[in-house]
């Protein structure tokens, strides 16, 4: 039912592919209209209304590497480094 279809983003001018699978998950939400920006432009301006992020230092519960993380950690849950926690994901 749906095809990819190639937009032009508003923002930066550059072409991007609007997948079928989006336009799936857009018509189940019950969006109307098509997005205007690509990814990255989309990404962009969510951190510029965000602000900048910041980061805590932790150390990973599973390799003991000195890592940063976006949250602050409480000590009521362990705080994995990016690789181990990917690694986590992976084996479900």
């Amino acid at each position: 039912m749906f095809e990819d279809k190639t937009l032009i983003c508003k923002d930066c001018g550059n072409e991007f592919v609007f997948t079928a699978g989006e336009q799936e998950f857009y018509a189940e939400k019950g969006f109307v209209n098509e997005p205007q920006r690509c990814k990255e432009c989309r990404d962009k301006k969510k951190a510029a209304r965000r602000g900048p992020r910041e980061y805590h230092d932790a150390v990973c519960a599973s390799c003991g590497k000195e890592c940063k993380v976006p949250f602050a950690p409480n000590g009521e849950r362990p705080v994995y480094c990016s690789e181990c926690f990917a690694k986590m994901k992976e084996e479900g």
